[in-house]
């Protein structure tokens, strides 16, 4: 089964990137500072930030569609991403070390199936989800903490835009 893993489109977070701490408040995020890795996962380069970089942790809606699987957690930016990774039919660094949540969404935006992989596990996970004929897209979020990870899209699957 063919899939792609895309990181999130910088542009709505750019708007937040060299704020100052007060105006990055009024908006609800926190510019943190790496301090080790893995544990930075940044959702635009899907890669853990190295020791150092800074981040913002802010809240995103990873599903805005109306219903029951309507979905928002933290998750970091970071302020050096300028465009998002692209992986087709393999995964991202970041999947690597982490227990993984992986939820299988059919074309309404109803969850079919999920699962939960271990490190190393997640590519055979996520095969199983997009092999299913109604699951067109899978979840991926950071099991230990809940936080939106990524999504992966079967390639020629059909999913609403607003999902």
């Amino acid at each position: 089964m063919d899939y792609v893993i895309e990181g999130l489109d910088p542009a709505p977070f750019a708007p937040l990137f060299g704020l100052g701490d007060a105006d990055l408040a009024a908006r609800g995020a926190v510019r943190v500072i790496a301090d080790e890795t893995p544990g930075y996962p940044c959702r635009v380069s899907l890669e853990d930030a190295a020791p150092g970089t800074a981040l913002l942790l802010i809240n995103h809606v990873s599903r805005p569609a109306e219903g029951p699987y309507r979905t928002a957690h933290a998750i970091f930016v970071s302020e050096r991403a300028m465009a998002p990774a692209r992986f087709v039919n393999a995964l991202p660094p970041v999947f690597g070390p982490r227990v993984l949540s992986l939820r299988g969404f059919d074309a309404e935006g109803m969850m079919v199936d999920a699962l939960l992989s271990r490190p190393g596990e997640a590519e055979a996970g996520l095969q199983h989800l997009l092999a299913q004929e109604r699951i067109v897209e899978a979840d991926v979020h950071n099991a230990v903490r809940g936080c939106f990870a990524a999504r992966a899209r079967r390639i020629g699957g059909v999913s609403r835009e607003t999902l």
